[in-house]
């Protein structure tokens, strides 16, 4: 043995050195190892958390931003074209009825004398006033047909005044001459204080009335006076097969114009497209198609992209929801809806790459959070190492209860987080920060990191939820239909105080949001009240737009003079004329003498009138049926008779009432109707209708209502 430095080499100092230099040797690469396992294990799982972190972010961002972009672009668009459909179709009725009342006084012209008419005078400007104009060389003065026409003169005002969307109309004859109202007087002279011949026959109105022999729509023209973008609709007007005039009006589409180019926005616009499949509105600069002339502008049916040709062609005729279409190198969500009045159609556009930029903004975001998060682990797991390292050579024991305690405290937390990034999914998305992730180095810092980056994720995914409060208008407009239908029936009552004969009263509750069934009664002269029960076919918004139409034309005709059978003749002729939809009513229609209580009337295919006599109880009146209004063109009604006597009441009521269903899909029918009625025949009718309501809740219960609900009684004091 050699004793060195105060050390025996080859003795038992050096075997107890040798001993510990061998632990040491054990212990350092036993503790070297553990700490690489560690090390690899946790930046795997740190790997794998980001994975699906960014893997479920990117799925659920994606997925919700897709469907609120198919809910509310769909929903507004159709809304859209429903809201521009809805005035063109104002238009062609307020047409209809000027035809309508034109063939009328034509026909019997020789039963009245000529009203007076008058050239355009400048002092009128800004208040409406009918205007004769004429073409070069005709003699308005020996007009035949002119002072007919001015018989229309205060019609054409009243319908100005009321509708919202008509500016001005007129009725051209064929001797050329033409009754025109508007509130610029004025420009019909020139500048040297004349009145310029206006070619009648030559207009586009005129020829293309004439040409169709039916109601029509011009192409899009500047209109002579004003310079304005219109539309004209016409339709034409004949006696005994002869051409006598065509009555029409203007619709001016300034405001369309200006609200397409309003909404574009970056990446998404909104564009009108003729029947022809011409872009009639859209803002310049949209990336699809040019915005040229009509004359000019290309069929986009016969585009190059056949994707946008049969798009283009389908948004024409039917409802397309959300489809996406390649254009010039871009893809584009894409919505139409027609505009079945005019057959046109709205289409909306919205660049697909930009509804996907929140999402990739967001995920570039969570990268840049990651990569700093991680960096920064990196650099403190390296500092780490050389301070174990450094603490592992100085105090061996110390080292190793040191380095074994930080690996279990970096271990735990990792844990912990992988535990609750695997039970993130759903609307469970918060990551929040726990006093276990709390350890003051880089696994705080990534903690942090996620805790932030979640934040930030549940802020994004309430700004899409927000965005489906659009949906919430949608049932606003549809509230505002429904008080508009409401208010389209008389519902003030009495509805006749000053008229102590009689008592009327009656109800419509619809079965959805808008209804098919209406009713109606209005004074004919003091001695005759007019009468009306009705239901149309289907339900929901056509069906109220058909009802309304309806009720228009049955009152017009009513006032007119005619007999019910006579009016119901007239009617269906007018409904049948633009019936493309093949929507039919059922209307039972009386005239009631007040002072003698006889009652003629007519039925188009509706339910049987209740009858009771003084002093007895209700019955059932089996009446003539005549077919329904709508079905057929050129149908006879048979007309009929029958006296209420004072202390009588006459109930009148649609299918929904006898055809009430309850949960065992039992009907209501015509005896459980007559014993509800007859718990108090001799009551008002507002106690009838009361108690009839009253009857059917009871017998349907909690079973949904099928069918609109309407009923009105009379009775003679």
């Amino acid at each position: 043995m050699i004793k060195k430095f105060g050390l025996t080499f080859g003795g038992l100092e050096q075997k107890i050195l040798n001993l510990v230099l061998i632990f040491m040797l054990a212990i350092v690469g036993a503790f070297t190892a553990v700490s690489i396992y560690q090390v690899n294990r946790l930046n795997n799982i740190v790997s794998d958390a980001s994975s699906q972190q960014h893997g479920a972010i990117q799925k659920v961002s994606g997925d919700t931003m897709h469907q609120v972009i198919a809910g509310s672009m769909t929903k507004t668009n159709a809304l859209q074209a429903y809201i521009a459909d809805d005035m063109f179709l104002d238009i062609k009725t307020d047409v209809s009825t000027l035809q309508s009342l034109a063939t009328g006084l034509f026909e019997h012209m020789d039963s009245f004398e000529a009203a007076p008419y008058a050239l355009p005078d400048k002092t009128k400007d800004g208040q409406l006033s009918a205007q004769v104009l004429f073409e070069d060389g005709v003699d308005y003065t020996k007009s035949e047909y002119l002072g007919v026409a001015a018989h229309m003169s205060d019609t054409m005002i009243a319908m100005c005044e009321r509708s919202e969307y008509l500016q001005n109309c007129f009725i051209g004859l064929a001797d050329g001459t033409l009754i025109c109202v508007d509130d610029i007087a004025s420009s019909k002279y020139d500048e040297d204080g004349n009145i310029p011949a206006f070619n009648v026959r030559e207009r586009p109105w005129y020829t293309g009335a004439v040409q169709a022999g039916e109601l029509t729509f011009s192409g899009i023209e500047a209109d002579t006076y004003t310079d304005k973008i219109g539309i004209e609709c016409s339709a034409p007007v004949y006696k005994d097969g002869e051409l006598i005039a065509v009555v029409g009006a203007d619709l001016f589409l300034n405001s369309m114009e200006e609200y397409v180019n309003a909404s574009a926005e970056e990446g998404g616009f909104i564009a009108v497209i003729s029947n022809e499949g011409k872009a009639i509105f859209a803002p310049e600069g949209n990336g699809v198609f040019d915005v040229e002339l009509s004359g000019d502008a290309k069929d986009l049916r016969e585009s190059d992209s056949a994707e946008l040709a049969g798009f283009i062609k389908k948004a024409l005729t039917e409802k397309t929801g959300l489809s996406e279409v390649d254009v010039n190198g871009r893809t584009y969500y894409m919505s139409g809806s027609p505009m079945g009045t005019v057959g046109w159609a709205v289409v909306s556009f919205v660049e697909k790459g930009i509804t996907e930029q929140p999402t990739q903004l967001m995920m570039s975001e969570y990268d840049r959070i990651s990569e700093e998060a991680t960096g920064k682990y990196d650099d403190g797991a390296d500092h780490s190492k050389n301070m174990i390292f450094i603490l592992i050579a100085v105090l061996l024991i110390l080292g190793t209860v040191g380095g074994l305690t930080v690996a279990g405290r970096i271990v735990k937390p990792i844990t912990r987080m992988t535990k609750r990034m695997e039970e993130l999914s759903g609307t469970d998305l918060a990551f929040e920060m726990e006093d276990t992730y709390r350890t003051g180095d880089e696994v705080e810092m990534l903690a942090e990191g996620l805790a932030e980056l979640s934040a930030k994720t549940l802020r994004y995914i309430k700004q899409i939820t927000n965005i489906t409060a659009e949906k919430e208008r949608i049932g606003a407009e549809l509230e505002l239909a429904t008080k508009i239908q409401a208010d389209m029936l008389p519902n003030i009552f009495p509805a006749f105080p000053e008229r102590p004969e009689f008592d009327i009263y009656a109800s419509m509750t619809p079965a959805k949001e808008v209804g098919g069934d209406f009713y109606d009664f209005f004074l004919i002269d003091d001695d005759h009240l007019g009468i009306v029960m009705a239901d149309v076919s289907g339900k929901g918004v056509p069906a109220a737009l058909f009802m309304m139409m309806s009720k228009i034309l049955v009152s017009n005709y009513a006032m007119m003079g005619g007999s019910p059978a006579r009016v119901l003749e007239q009617v269906n002729t007018q409904i049948c004329k633009n019936n493309e939809e093949e929507m039919f009513v059922t209307v039972w229609f009386g005239v009631l003498e007040i002072s003698t209580g006889k009652i003629k009337a007519a039925n188009a295919g509706h339910e049987y009138p209740l009858i009771r006599k003084p002093g007895g109880q209700f019955e059932l009146f089996k009446d003539k049926h005549g077919f329904v209004i709508g079905g057929m063109e050129g149908m006879k009604y048979k007309e009929y008779e029958f006296t209420i006597e004072k202390g009588g009441t006459l109930f009148l009521y649609t299918d929904g009432v006898a055809e009430a269903t309850n949960a065992r899909n039992e009907l209501f029918g015509t005896d459980r109707m007559l014993e509800a009625l007859n718990t108090d025949a001799a009551a008002a009718p507002k106690t009838l209708l009361t108690n009839m309501k009253r009857a059917v809740d009871d017998f349907v219960g909690d079973a949904p209502q099928f069918d609109d609900l309407t009923m009105l009684g009379v009775k003679l004091i």
